[in-house]
């Protein structure tokens, strides 16, 4: 009888808090560019009792992506996979960002799409940046983002480095482009009988959070949890629930979807109740 194997690509606070909540019963496949965090989080999950392996994966490439997802199926049936890597405003420039939360994503859902089981489900850390972005980009770019082949991703004019101003614009828009590739991976792996949906978090009290919030933006992010309706910043538990939801039984009805876990920042700017700076 194979076993079924969880994927957790980005071993970060959220990718960590999701193995542990889901790993239990299943061979966890953990994957990150830091061959460190890797062992550090595979030794702490195994000591706790879980069959843990690992893999170097840079999602940049789809080669590395497709590596890991030919070896996810090596161990067993697919059913679960979460992509949590990527890379954060204050941690990278336009171009890395564009490759790693871009292309990267886009990689994943074509690579893990060929590999997953019928009866599995796919979960895109996407973000509340992307919630913000919606509605501001013209719909032929979005019409682009969510169809351009992974491939060709990178070669469309409008991301190309010097076409964003900063690494926030870059971000905004991987974002966004996640929740629209989720809708449109979502109907490939239909045929396999799967699903996918992504969740866009919002301030999170990881370090990639933190590191956000001592950064230059760090003052309209305070705004923007003074603002919200529950006035705090998100825990990666708060997320792994939402994760543990979209990736179990209980959501057999929801595929390509999004949902928001931003503790209510999204609603309150729509509502007018929070105004951001427009430069």
């Amino acid at each position: 009888m194979s076993e079924d194997v969880l994927v957790v690509i980005g071993v970060g606070g959220m990718g960590e808090s999701i193995a542990r909540r889901l790993g239990a019963g299943k061979q966890v496949l953990l994957a990150d560019f830091s061959e460190e965090a890797l062992e550090r989080v595979a030794s702490a999950l195994r000591g706790e009792g879980f069959a843990v392996s690992t893999q170097k994966v840079d999602v940049s490439s789809r080669e590395s992506l497709a590596s890991l997802a030919d070896a996810a199926a090596a161990l067993g049936d697919v059913r679960q996979v979460a992509h949590t890597a990527g890379l954060s405003p204050a941690q990278a420039p336009v171009e890395a960002i564009l490759r790693v939360d871009l292309a990267g994503v886009a990689y994943s859902l074509e690579e893990f799409g060929r590999v997953i089981a019928p009866g599995g489900a796919g979960l895109v850390i996407a973000s509340m940046a992307g919630s913000m972005a919606a509605g501001s980009l013209p719909a032929e770019l979005e019409g682009a983002l969510s169809l351009t082949p992974a491939d060709d991703l990178l070669s469309l004019p409008f991301v190309q480095p010097e076409a964003l101003p900063n690494p926030g614009a870059a971000y905004s828009m991987s974002k966004r482009a996640n929740q629209l590739r989720v809708q449109s991976a979502s109907l490939a792996w239909g045929k396999r009988s799967a699903r996918v949906n992504s969740i866009s978090p919002g301030v999170i009290s990881t370090p990639m959070g933190q590191q956000e919030l001592d950064s230059e933006s760090g003052v309209a992010m305070r705004a923007m949890i003074s603002a919200s309706g529950t006035a705090r910043v998100g825990t990666p538990s708060d997320i792994t629930n939402a994760a543990a939801f979209l990736l179990g039984p209980d959501a057999s009805f929801i595929t390509g979807t999004d949902l928001l876990v931003d503790g209510g920042v999204i609603a309150a700017l729509r509502s007018g109740a929070l105004q951001l700076p427009t430069a």
